[in-house]
């Protein structure tokens, strides 16, 4: 599912229209990118647990070559399901 997607989908169930619906979307996503960047946690229960982690810096072997590259320490985003959304998915049917 898209952006365009979702938009459609709550601007007919709330009522508003796709501009205003696209505008909150754009305002929750620049919140979350805000909260991660300054490494706080977002949680949306019924859905789950957003955190930034930091990895460390580790070689690898290139499959083709065999050969030694080192990946340097980055930051990454680790996400962790709810409860209740791991339940609704594991339901039976549809």
């Amino acid at each position: 599912m898209t952006k365009a997607e979702i938009i459609s989908i709550l601007a007919e169930g709330t009522g508003l229209t796709k501009n205003e619906t696209a505008a909150l979307i754009d305002g929750l996503i620049a919140t979350m990118r805000y909260a991660l960047k300054n490494e706080e946690t977002v949680e949306i229960r019924g859905i789950g647990t957003f955190k930034v982690v930091q990895r460390k810096a580790r070689q690898i072997r290139n499959p083709n070559s065999g050969q030694l590259i080192e990946v340097p320490s980055h930051k990454t985003l680790k996400f962790r399901i709810s409860s209740d959304l791991k339940k609704y998915l594991n339901q039976s049917g549809k």
